[in-house]
Formats: C-alpha cells, structure tokens, sequence
C-alpha cells in the first residue's frame, strides 16, 4: 500500500553571512537556485502536497519557483525552526507522514528522503544523522545505553561531555503527521537562542513512547547546507565531481573529471568524449561518437552522431546534424539548424539560420536569417547583411552556390542554384542561378602617388 505523506521545505532564513541581498535558497547550485534542486527531487517522490515555508525576501521566491504543485506558507518573523514547521501545518493534507527537509540542504537524494519516509509510515519518529570528524556547531544525537535516541541538544546548549559526540542531526526528519500538530504545541523557547526548536519533537517522542529511528544517506554531501558563498562554492565542486562521476560511469570519457561544469541535464552516447574547462547548460543532448574540445559552452542543444565540436565553440539554443566540423572559436546562436556533413570553422557566427548537407563556412564569416541549400561553399569574410536598423530580412543561398569571399549579401536576396559570387562583391539583388555575378568598382593604378610623410617635431 502506497504512503501518503506530505513534504515541508524550510526556505525563510535570510542567509546573513551570504552577504546578498538575494534570499539565500536563491543561490544558484549548477546554474539553477538552490531550493529548484530539492523541488525536483521531492517532486520524484509524488508526495500528496509540498509546502514551502518562505520569508525573507518577500514575494521573491515564491514567484522565482511558482509552481501549480507547490503551496507557499509565509513566516513573517523567524522565530526558529519549530516556528517555522507550525506556518506551515495548516495547508497540509490529511497524510500518514511529514517528511521535513530544508532549502538550503539542496542535493538530498530521493533515496534518503524515501528511507525516512518509510520509518515514519511505521508510527516511528524518523532522523536523518551523520557521523562527522568535527561536529562542531551541530546538533548532537544523545542515545541512552541502549543505543535508543532520547533527545538531541544543540551545539550551543551543550556541555563538554556532549560535545564530544560526532554523530549530528543533520536537521531533515519524518514524522507522523497525526502526531506532529500534538507536538508542535508543546514547544517553547526556552534555550540560548530563544527560539522554538524542532528537534525538541525528539524529547516528546521518546516521552509518548514512540521510537525515535535514524538512517544514514549514502553520502554526507546529501546533507550539507549552504550559509556562506564559501560553503556554496564548496557543494558546487561536491556536486560536480558527483556528475562528472555518474557520466563517467555511463562510459563518456572526460579528460579531467575535475574541471566539467554541468549546470542542467547532460544526456550521453556511447563513445562521447568531453576536454577540459567545458560548460553544459539547460538541456543538452551528444548523441554517439560525439567530441566537444577544450574550454565550449553548450547550452541548450542537440548534437548528432560523429560530430566534432572544437575547442572554445559557444553553442546556444541550436541542433546539430551528424557528422559536422564545428570551430574552432565557432559560435552558433539560437534559432541555428546544421544537417549533415556541414563544417563550421573558426570565428564564423551563425544565427537563426538553417545550413543544409555538405554545406561550408569555414572562416571569419556571419551568417543570420539564412536558408542555405547543399554543398554550398562561403568564403572567408562573408556576411549576410540582414539587419536595415529597424527590420530584419532573410537571405536565401540555393544548392551548390559559392559565394566568394569577402562578400556582403544584402538581404532580402537569393543567389541561385550553382550561382557564383566574385570575391569582394557586394550583392543586392538577386544572383541568377548558374551564372557568375560580381559587383567591383575598376581596379586604378596612379602613378606617381608618394605616402605621406609625418611632420619633423618643432
């Protein structure tokens, strides 16, 4: 029989030693905000209703993460964690358990939260801890001689003895939703920050008799919180390093697993190879066979089998057919289409254009608003001028055209199927098909003509 349970995100604190003034769940981890990850994980969980408890900042992280399965529940004034969880008690539906997680601890796994889950469903208080060579600043779990949980004290509030103790409560929990309201209303803020502690639930758990269990995540990294930009640096490489791990595992080949940034969902053939100092962002696909050189970026693009990308190419919102040459130094703008075979080489830009088969662009070269038929070569220094100031025009270049190079095409125009155009032309009119247009003014000589000589200093 399924569990039905409910999911509480704490996200209210304000981050102080993040020193921003953006609201510190806001933080960007990978390329998206630190409580985006968590959301996505819960949400693989299908739990009956998410709540995230929200504060400072405002309206700013409600409306960054508005979503239809997500209810908001303001705390207007931090008065600690145990404060925090009652806001949100009223908008939860009537589930077994209330699984407890926090904004700024963004890389749990949905295994973990599951295991709390499903030791709470059994009318058991859930803990989710960690042993720590330095436990500094943490909670610890205190345990009687039997091993049992009967309480937790915080770093603060404990004596030498306790401090001691390297196992931590790591702050996420599951508990069992008929119970959590009960206890909720006994807190005080009675302690040395004058605050309503969740953990205190500990304590009342173990005085109703109910057995206070822990898991352990498969990595401590799971449970790692953010309040610092040093911190967030930190769970970047950690998470890096983890992806870089994964992809590995699934056969693609990194040079340096240690300097790959990953910043969205990287899908992966077989016999991908991936340099060094490479950036991936929102959804990117490599098919088969697929290099990308030293030091691209690829943001939102697909990549067909074989195709080669060399280093330092920059690849936005665009698809790649098989077996392109792309770069070095190329950069392909949103809107762009490459079919088969097609080459392109170093500093050539194209933007919201579609090249078609065997076609080539090889140097210093911009091509925008374009449609480009088959083996069709563009010289060197070619640009399509589609942009008057106001509006944008299309340029049309038909099968098996060479266009020479340093020629500016001046949209709206088309050059011909099997057209030539004369290096250094300048075209604005359509260019027959299979004939040879140029536009040059005549080449002079004038004899006798000096340089000028520079002024002697007074």
């Amino acid at each position: 029989m399924a569990i039905l349970f409910n999911i509480v995100i704490l996200a209210a604190g304000r981050g102080t030693r993040m020193m921003s003034d953006l609201p510190k769940v806001l933080h960007p981890l990978a390329g998206r905000p630190m409580l985006a990850h968590l959301l996505d994980t819960a949400r693989s969980l299908s739990p009956q209703q998410m709540c995230v408890v929200y504060g400072y900042g405002g309206e700013q992280v409600p409306q960054a993460l508005a979503a239809g399965d997500v209810v908001w529940a303001l705390q207007a004034e931090q008065h600690g964690t145990g404060h925090a969880v009652m806001q949100a008690v009223p908008h939860l539906t009537d589930a077994d358990v209330t699984l407890i997680l926090y904004g700024d601890v963004p890389l749990t796994m949905s295994a973990t939260m599951q295991a709390l889950v499903t030791i709470a469903a059994q009318d058991e208080l859930a803990l989710l801890t960690v042993n720590l060579p330095d436990p500094t600043g943490y909670g610890r779990i205190v345990r009687d001689e039997q091993g049992q949980v009967t309480r937790i004290v915080e770093h603060k509030d404990a004596d030498a003895a306790i401090r001691q103790i390297q196992e931590v409560n790591t702050g996420l929990m599951a508990v069992p939703s008929k119970r959590l309201a009960t206890w909720l209303a006994q807190l005080n803020n009675d302690n040395a920050q004058s605050e309503y502690y969740l953990t205190d639930i500990i304590a009342m758990a173990v005085a109703d008799a109910v057995a206070v269990q822990t898991c352990q995540p498969a990595a401590i990294w799971e449970t790692m919180g953010v309040n610092s930009k040093v911190q967030l640096a930190e769970l970047e490489r950690l998470h890096q390093h983890h992806v870089a791990q994964q992809l590995m595992i699934q056969g693609v080949t990194l040079l340096d697993p240690a300097r790959i940034d990953v910043r969205g969902q990287l899908t992966c053939g077989r016999d991908v190879s991936i340099d060094i100092g490479c950036i991936f962002e929102g959804a990117v696909k490599l098919a088969d066979g697929v290099s990308v050189g030293a030091h691209c970026v690829l943001r939102n693009v697909e990549i067909g089998t074989g195709t080669q990308i060399q280093p330092y190419s920059h690849l936005v919102d665009a698809v790649v057919g098989e077996h392109n040459h792309i770069g070095p130094y190329a950069r392909l703008r949103p809107g762009t289409t490459l079919a088969a075979d097609v080459h392109v080489g170093n500093f050539v830009e194209i933007k919201n254009s579609q090249i078609d088969v065997g076609s080539k662009i090889n140097h210093l070269s911009y091509v925008g608003d374009s449609t480009v038929g088959k083996q069709v070569n563009i010289g060197a220094g070619t640009i399509t001028c589609n942009y008057d100031g106001a509006n944008k025009f299309r340029t049309v270049i038909e099968d098996n055209a060479f266009i020479g190079s340093d020629t500016q095409l001046v949209a709206p125009v088309t050059v011909g199927k099997g057209a030539t155009i004369g290096a250094g032309s300048t075209i604005t009119k359509d260019a027959p098909a299979g004939e040879l247009t140029l536009s040059r003014s005549k080449q002079l000589t004038i004899t006798g003509w000096q340089r000028p000589v520079k002024k002697a200093k007074g």
